[in-house]
């Protein structure tokens, strides 16, 4: 998935990358070594301390930097990143109709967004399919299909999106991870092989900020002045 993902991408040696849901930040340690970027691996499920010594380890810890953070409260300041790439995670927060204002802030006029994932090939519009239904959740409503993360991104108008698409064979790609990674989640395992990718597989999304995005200014308090008086109306 980081190879798909970051063949859509212009990645140069010494830009600075947000990796945003890390996981344990193998994907972060695969783009320094692939590509000489230094990357800042984010997670909020999977402690820094692990990962620092992952990355340590590999032998990246120079260029690899583990940060333990919410996505919707970075602690970066506005556009100091190249790059930001999220795999397998974006659907968590992404679908907030305001998250894209909050995340673009972070990345410089001009640089790139790309998030890559699980997925859907067509939207599921009311009813869950019959041979989907013993494994689906409430909490998988956040997959959605190439189309849909397109326009969810370019309302905003923030992002000119170059590349909105779906991974060959992807159904068949995440039924052969899970085989391997987690071969006792067999209600997964069993969708993935009913459905042979009519609805389930893998998702690619890349924009890039416009320069002449205006983006909304963070408020994180909002100054009050209190003035003692009564809270009841009173007659003059």
């Amino acid at each position: 998935m980081a190879e798909w993902l970051t063949s859509a991408l212009d990645l140069r040696p010494r830009m600075r990358v947000l990796d945003l849901g890390c996981g344990r930040a193998t994907s972060s340690i695969f783009l320094h070594r692939e590509f000489g970027v230094q990357v800042w691996a984010t997670d909020l499920w999977f402690s820094a301390a692990e990962n620092g010594q992952r990355i340590r380890d590999a032998g990246v810890e120079d260029s690899v930097f583990p940060v333990h953070a919410d996505a919707r409260s970075l602690p970066f300041s506005d556009e100091f990143f190249d790059v930001i790439v999220s795999l397998d995670s974006f659907s968590y927060y992404g679908t907030d109709d305001l998250y894209l204002n909050h995340l673009a802030r972070f990345v410089r006029p001009g640089g790139a967004i790309g998030i890559a994932g699980a997925g859907l090939m067509q939207e599921i519009d009311s009813f869950i399919p019959k041979h989907l239904r013993d494994w689906w959740t409430n909490d998988l409503w956040c997959l959605h299909s190439a189309p849909w993360w397109r326009r969810h991104w370019e309302r905003t108008q923030i992002m000119d999106i170059e590349i909105a698409d779906t991974m060959p064979d992807g159904c068949q790609l995440w039924l052969n991870w899970h085989r391997l990674i987690a071969p006792d989640n067999e209600a997964e395992i069993e969708a993935l092989e009913a459905d042979r990718g009519e609805y389930l597989g893998y998702v690619r999304l890349v924009g890039r900020r416009r320069t002449n995005a205006i983006l909304p200014d963070r408020i994180l308090s909002v100054p009050t002045q209190y003035i003692k008086k009564s809270l009841l109306r009173t007659e003059p």
